[in-house]
């Protein structure tokens, strides 16, 4: 199956030395990711054809972040080229009580200046059966938010199914209703929503009643479902510790609630983590697998790519599987 994704691909900044602090860091490893390329590189990697559609500047730095997208095989012939700055995250990762941390330097970037008519939606959708984007992308600007409405119209009239991940930054947004009002317009015509209970409450406040993760789950996925006519696939995380995480995954389809087991995981980096999940339910779902196959593979990426340093990953379909598996005793394979 071959998928569109519109989204930033942003300049990602970490300490070299694991767990660093920002504030004494004197050496930063560079890399380039984004919610919508992560889920990107990730199904690229299991071995579907990905194409990336967004704005960067034309400098080398934009060219090496879109060199960042092709060694994963995705396709980039629909990058637009112009605007002055490429965004850049910063990342401080935590350690045991210290939580991780996030410095964004996104203003005014190459895709949150982006004009009226400048994508060409018909001919990059000609031929493809899938878009992915995520609610990251209409905080950034007024026109990125219609033209991310626009897109999912376009993209449903020509019979493409629409995943939306309801991702919500608080910095990135001047009131949770303008949100409200641009995800909901969004979600109107899309197939299958990605979110979490605190998303959830912040956008949409939405509450479950109950504390049963299962019936929780449930509920979301009912009043997604009755709201926006919309499939969900839900995650849970309990927090131990910056180090420590339980995951669990939900894939609602109706009302019929597909939980996977739990799985605890020590952690090197849990940013991009939710967009392996992403992957790992999208491509269960294009592989037709049974639903208890899909969660139990979508929570085994999650819970891996908070194993790996960066945002993007290279697992492949063998290495997810095994852990979706029960294979989770991390011996050493020679």
């Amino acid at each position: 199956m071959s998928s569109v994704f519109f989204g930033e691909l942003m300049l990602r900044l970490t300490p070299s030395m694991p767990q660093q602090q920002l504030i004494v860091a004197k050496k930063l490893s560079v890399d380039f990711a984004g919610a919508e390329s992560n889920v990107a590189s990730s199904l690229a990697r299991l071995g579907h054809q990905c194409h990336f559609v967004s704005k960067l500047p034309s400098n080398p730095l934009a060219d090496h972040a879109i060199a960042s997208l092709n060694q994963y095989g995705i396709s980039t012939q629909h990058m637009l080229r112009g605007g002055e700055r490429i965004g850049t995250y910063f990342i401080e990762l935590g350690s045991s009580i210290r939580p991780s941390r996030v410095v964004y330097d996104r203003a005014y970037s190459a895709i949150a200046q982006i004009n009226e008519k400048e994508f060409d939606w018909p001919q990059i959708f000609a031929s493809k059966q899938h878009f992915h984007l995520s609610g990251i992308l209409p905080a950034l600007s007024e026109q990125c938010a219609f033209e991310s409405i626009k897109a999912v119209k376009i993209a449903r009239e020509m019979g493409l199914t629409v995943s939306f991940d309801l991702n919500y930054r608080r910095s990135l947004w001047r009131d949770s209703s303008v949100a409200r009002d641009y995800f909901s317009q969004i979600l109107a015509h899309s197939t299958l929503a990605f979110g979490n209970a605190g998303v959830m409450q912040d956008v949409f406040d939405f509450t479950p009643k109950s504390n049963d993760s299962v019936t929780a789950a449930q509920e979301i996925g009912v009043y997604l479902l009755e709201q926006f006519g919309v499939d969900a696939a839900i995650t849970q995380r309990v927090h131990h510790s910056a180090n420590q995480n339980t995951l669990r995954g939900f894939y609602i389809h109706g009302a019929d609630v597909t939980a996977s087991t739990d799985l605890t995981v020590d952690i090197l980096d849990r940013l991009g983590t939710g967009d392996a999940f992403a992957a790992g339910i999208l491509h269960g779902i294009q592989q037709c697998w049974e639903k208890d196959k899909i969660v139990q593979f979508a929570n085994a990426a999650f819970a891996l790519s908070h194993t790996c340093y960066g945002d993007q990953n290279w697992l492949n379909e063998a290495e997810i599987m095994a852990v979706a598996e029960g294979n989770i005793s991390g011996h050493i394979i020679r």
